[in-house]
């Protein structure tokens, strides 16, 4: 009864969504407020359907109903209890449900907190987001539904993916929808904005919070899934330009072009139709990435579907919201006016640089994804677009904007003075030159390019908390005034702060792994030894065991430094028996900021193992730099003046600092 229940829930949150995406624009149009009410109500009233069918479904997993074929594709009586959650959103029908729910959650949070939005276009917003969520609830009823059940029941499972029970998937997903969901907004607000025909500062106020509620989550969704690929397929590496990757980091860089596009039209009112069609395309990619990972085009550890039918539905849904809203913004970007001019040199010429170099580079991540998939479509050739080209293209485009990253905060708005900014930055400066020097003496003027990466993070980071020095005037007020001026900027002041020091840890740590990481494949036996770096891996020992629903096979080893002990090793080999799949099981000691990685290979015949070991410096800090980032996207929204009809409270101390 269960799953009946969940799929009913379903089905009524379509005839709902289909009301929602027609009335309240009827409304709009005739300027009825009852009409237009009808919104929020369904916003909210769908919102609690799709997630009774979320719940209906998990109900079945935890309790193990091998009478739905989901269930039976994807779980095992043995699993254990989290991965049994988990196994909920670890396969495609899942985890489209998973999908329209956090769609529906953003719809009902617009509606529960949108209450100072002008009406008409609160009403157009929720209706757009109708539109999306008709499209994907149709999709699933059509192509993907959850609930469907299978008679006779099996007395067992099939069990989930091994390298998808780890609790990286109870986090990364989640995560990663919130983000590619949560762009819907941005779209919607653009949607109903262009309807409406007005575009001005107030929408750029009222869509910030959202695109970077968006964007923070994403950033934690891709730094939790490199991270994940990093120890739980034992390639040893964090990155590795695959396509379905790619499709989570294209929304990531115009979304970050559309937060920094929409400050230029709040402050100035400039960019306005930029703004607009940047908020189009970053959730036009959104759906790619989920058309790439659904359509069976890919095929990689992330991609869930191999359906030529979903791939072609999920197509349909693509061409009409993108080509419906390109269509509707080349109809109406003719009556939107250009608003506030600026100088080339000023903050507002730096976030236009910045935009510029953003998008280039999603441009590139674009074609170096899609080319090989038109190729052999277009003419049955089969090419592979890999790391060299992403490197080669993405890297340069990215050093010109990180250079320039710590000089847009002290540029002034309209019109800046580049050598009045050039000279506040004389301290980041020669710290990037002192960091450069000593990384060139310690690595005995090892590669030139790392040693002026490591310097570039260095200018970053920095640069960046540079800026809050400057603000407090410690040299002309004192320290106790300079620490009141600190304590009365507002929070987006630090949070701007905060996010671009984190990208600066981000690419120290991406540098150093990069360019100065060791490592060393040998076969081993018991009480053998092999260096690595500044180890000595000593082979102690095997040990034979059994998980709930896996054998294993663990490595016991000893890590010394100059003959000390600093740390026990125990990598591992599993073999699912259901699924009869092996998987590799990193083990990992985190020493400061860099990582001991160990991973097994193949046992040979006589008697020894294959054993992959690497030294990884500094590495932790590409995600330790992706959640300060996320700080500092948190830090910015908490400030009042970016929450919608939030206004921020006068206080007479800290408004000259505020308004500096």
């Amino acid at each position: 009864m269960t799953a009946e229940i969940g799929h009913f829930a379903l089905v009524l949150a379509l005839a709902l969504a289909l009301v929602q995406s027609v009335v309240p624009i009827i409304g709009a149009r005739r300027r009825d407020a009852a009409l237009m009410a009808v919104a929020p109500a369904a916003a909210l009233a769908q919102c609690a359907l799709i997630g009774l069918s979320f719940a209906a479904l998990t109900q079945a997993y935890v309790v193990s109903d091998f009478s739905i074929v989901n269930v039976v594709e994807n779980s095992h009586s043995l699993k254990p209890m989290l991965y049994k959650v988990t196994g909920v959103w670890g396969n495609h029908e899942g985890s489209m449900l998973l999908w329209v729910l956090i769609l529906a959650i953003f719809g009902a949070a617009v509606a529960a907190f949108g209450r100072n939005l002008p009406a008409s276009l609160k009403a157009n917003v929720l209706a757009v987001q109708g539109w999306v969520t008709v499209a994907f609830l149709a999709f699933i009823l059509a192509t993907s539904n959850p609930f469907l059940r299978l008679d006779p029941a099996p007395y067992e499972g099939r069990d989930l993916n091994p390298v998808l029970q780890d609790i990286g998937l109870a986090i990364h997903p989640p995560l990663l929808y919130l983000g590619y969901v949560g762009f819907s907004i941005s779209f919607a607000f653009a949607i109903a904005a262009l309807i409406e025909g007005r575009i001005d500062a107030a929408w750029a106020r009222w869509v910030r919070p959202w695109t970077l509620a968006a964007w923070c989550f994403l950033t934690a969704g891709i730094a939790m899934g490199s991270y994940w690929a990093y120890y739980e397929l034992g390639w040893g590496g964090w990155w590795f330009w695959d396509p379905v990757e790619n499709a989570s980091f294209m929304p990531w860089l115009a979304g970050t072009a559309l937060l920094h596009s929409a400050v230029v039209m709040e402050k100035r009112n400039a960019l306005k139709i930029w703004t607009v069609l940047l908020a189009i395309l970053t959730f036009s990619l959104s759906l790619l990435g989920t058309f790439l990972v659904r359509s069976g085009v890919l095929t990689s550890v992330h991609a869930f579907a191999t359906d030529p039918a979903r791939g072609v539905f999920i197509l349909v849904i693509l061409c009409l919201f993108i080509g419906g809203g390109l269509t509707l913004f080349a109809l109406r970007a003719s009556t939107l006016t250009q608003g506030g001019v600026f100088a080339p040199i000023s903050r507002e010429g730096a976030l236009v640089l910045n935009n510029i170099i953003l998008t280039a580079a999603c441009a590139s991540v674009l074609v170096g994804t899609l080319y090989p998939l038109v190729l052999e479509g277009l003419t049955g050739e089969k090419i592979s677009v890999g790391e060299p080209f992403f490197n080669l293209t993405f890297g340069p485009l990215m050093v010109p904007l990180l250079m320039a990253v710590p000089f847009g905060p002290y540029l002034a708005w309209k019109r800046g003075d580049l050598l009045a900014a050039t000279q506040r930055l004389w301290f980041a400066f020669a710290a990037a030159i002192v960091t450069v020097a000593v990384v060139a003496y310690a690595t005995s003027g090892g590669p030139i390019l790392a040693i002026l990466g490591v310097g570039l993070a260095a200018w970053l980071i920095v640069g960046a908390v540079s800026e809050l020095v400057s603000r407090a005037r410690f040299r002309e007020v004192g320290f106790m005034v300079g620490l009141r001026r600190l304590a009365g900027l507002p929070r987006s002041t630090y949070g701007t702060t905060v996010a671009h020091a984190g990208l600066g840890m981000t690419l120290l740590g991406i540098v150093a792994v990069t360019s100065f990481q060791s490592e060393t494949i040998t076969v081993m036996k018991p009480g053998d030894t092999a260096a690595i770096g500044r180890y000595q891996i000593t082979f102690d020992g095997t040990d034979r065991s059994r998980g709930p629903n896996y054998d294993q096979l663990v490595v016991h080893m000893t890590a010394r430094q100059d003959g000390v002990v600093v740390a026990k090793l125990d990598p591992s080999k599993r073999f699912y028996t259901v699924r009869q799949m092996p998987t590799t099981e990193a083990s990992i000691v985190t020493h400061g900021f860099s990582q001991l990685y160990l991973t097994l290979g193949d046992e040979t015949g006589d008697g020894g193992i294959v054993v992959r070991m690497w030294d990884k410096p500094l590495v932790t800090l590409i995600w330790l730099g992706a959640l300060v980032m996320m700080l500092g996207g948190g830090l910015s929204l908490s400030d009042r003046r970016l929450r919608v009809g939030a206004p921020k409270p006068a206080r007479a101390s800290a408004a000259p600092v505020a308004a500096e």
